[in-house]
């Protein structure tokens, strides 16, 4: 059985143990989601949030502060490959569990993967300029984590049928992958509206991490070999692994965890902590643009967390790399009375498990957006509090397309939406999406924005139409906030 790898894996060193349950927990049961890509808050230009997501997005208002901690509050939820559905769903036609998880298992790939994205603006502000008209500042913080695990097939597999009948498969370590990071981000922005065609803007960042796990591009294999004239007796063999871990901000909180179990305040208070920017800084920008051919045609573009972060505070690296051959019937581990520590001291001689406090650097995972946009029905109402005076008045009515890509550690993760946006006189402005990804052809989003007395209130939700059943969808995306906007 699986018996001989999870002690290779996991009880080699018990802070490796810690390190790569954690890891191996996150990439199989908690990182559910999306990849971030915010399709209908995306060029709808009616809320701040907008030019988060585009700097050089078009700014028709004077002021605007957020809610603090209620400006935006964004988590999004699903998985690619497979729903809950498929595993748990009570049927007449296939109850057995077991038939669905295999079913499951040999469906699913390792292009599959599980993400979360959430977001919480602790602050969002802006003005416009009062030298230049058509110059607006912004600026904020917001809290985000982000992780991603890819489905490590071959492994599962392993684990879930034994290597009995599995003798001479290839079982790859490069389907070993995922990130997970905790951060603090605070940002400053800047739009001019160069002339009546072109609009510009940057943001810059700086990061403050407060939590990071990474591992990717890992090399090396597992084969189980039948030793001729020896019946039933099998060689276990890594081959040419090369596994590494990298971490930044778990030692501390694993320390802490050791001293007892009532030390939650203090491993929140360390998070904090590194939030206020007394973690592991970086630096990056946002870019964009919007380009309007003619009055009713423009078209938009922004690239993301251009950045970097550079982790030198708390970080241990774990790096296995070497070859080891077993020998045995169902499974390698067989200490015949000797000292587990004997088999474990030769185990980590053989394969050269090293733990490491070296710094590392790692890039944001960058995010392209771009959209073309016809507007039509001008509004008619004359009247300066629904845009700045001396601008033309907005359209009604609105349809076009956006493209979305997101570098993930194996490969970038693409999104098309199309959209049709409605403006109900002053007070209600929505947006209906229809967008095909990586986990659904029929992603139905929309969102809805009032404006009353300068006060914004805003809902967005993604894949309504798996909100019948929750258990067969896989997404599920909600943006909320409250703004003043003058």
């Amino acid at each position: 059985m699986f018996l001989w790898f999870s002690h290779i894996w996991f009880v080699v060193r018990w802070s490796v143990s810690q390190i790569l349950s954690l890891t191996i927990c996150l990439i199989l049961f908690k990182s559910i989601g999306y990849s971030q890509n915010k399709e209908t808050l995306y060029d709808f230009t009616d809320i701040p949030q907008s030019l988060m997501l585009n700097p050089g997005a078009e700014v028709r208002y004077k002021y605007h502060i957020g809610i603090p901690f209620l400006s935006q509050i964004s988590i999004s939820a699903g998985m690619r490959g497979a729903s809950l559905y498929d595993v748990f769903a009570d049927d007449d036609e296939e109850s057995d569990i077991n038939n669905k998880i295999e079913n499951t298992l040999n469906k699913l790939t390792n292009n599959d993967y599980l993400s979360i994205t959430q977001q919480v603006e602790l602050v969002n502000f802006g003005w416009r300029s009062k030298k230049n008209n058509q110059v607006y500042f912004s600026g904020g913080a917001y809290q985000e984590l982000d992780a991603i695990g890819y489905f490590p097939k071959d492994f599962a597999a392993l684990a879930y049928q034994g290597n009995q009948d599995l003798v001479n498969q290839v079982f790859r370590f490069s389907s070993i992958a995922g990130s997970v990071e905790l951060l603090a981000v605070y940002h400053f922005g800047y739009t001019k509206k160069v002339n009546k065609k072109i609009i510009l803007g940057a943001r810059a960042k700086l990061y403050s991490s407060m939590f990071h796990v990474r591992s990717a591009k890992n090399k090396g294999f597992f084969t189980t070999q039948e030793i001729p004239n020896r019946n039933n007796i099998y060689q276990h063999i890594i081959s040419n692994a090369d596994i590494t871990i990298r971490t930044s901000g778990y030692r501390a909180l694993r320390d802490i965890e050791e001293r007892g179990a009532d030390r939650t305040d203090e491993g929140v208070d360390q998070l904090i902590g590194r939030g206020l920017l007394g973690g592991n800084l970086g630096l990056g920008v946002d870019l964009g643009g919007t380009f309007k051919i003619d009055p009713h045609l423009s078209i938009t573009g922004s690239i993301n967390d251009l950045g970097v972060i550079f982790y030198t505070k708390d970080v241990e690296t774990y790096r296995l790399r070497g070859n080891y051959v077993f020998e045995g019937f169902d499974t390698p581990i067989q200490f015949s009375g000797e000292a587990p520590q004997n088999f474990l001291d030769e185990l980590e001689e053989a394969t050269s498990i090293d733990v490491e406090d070296n710094s590392y650097l790692v890039m944001r995972p960058l995010k392209l957006n771009g959209s073309f946009r016809y507007s039509f029905n001008k509004y008619k109402v004359d009247s300066c509090e629904c845009y700045i005076k001396g601008e033309q008045p907005p359209f009604l009515d609105a349809f076009g397309a956006q493209l979305f890509m997101k570098f993930r550690p194996k490969r970038p993760q693409y999104a098309m939406s199309l959209f049709y946006y409605k403006r109900f006189f002053s007070f209600l402005r929505t947006k209906l999406t229809y967008t095909f990804d990586d986990y659904s052809y029929y992603n139905l989003g929309f969102v809805v924005s009032t404006h009353i007395n300068k006060i914004n209130f805003y809902i967005s939700a993604n894949n309504l139409i798996d909100y019948g059943n929750l258990a067969k969808a896989r997404g599920i995306s909600v943006q909320l906030g409250f703004n003043v906007i003058m």
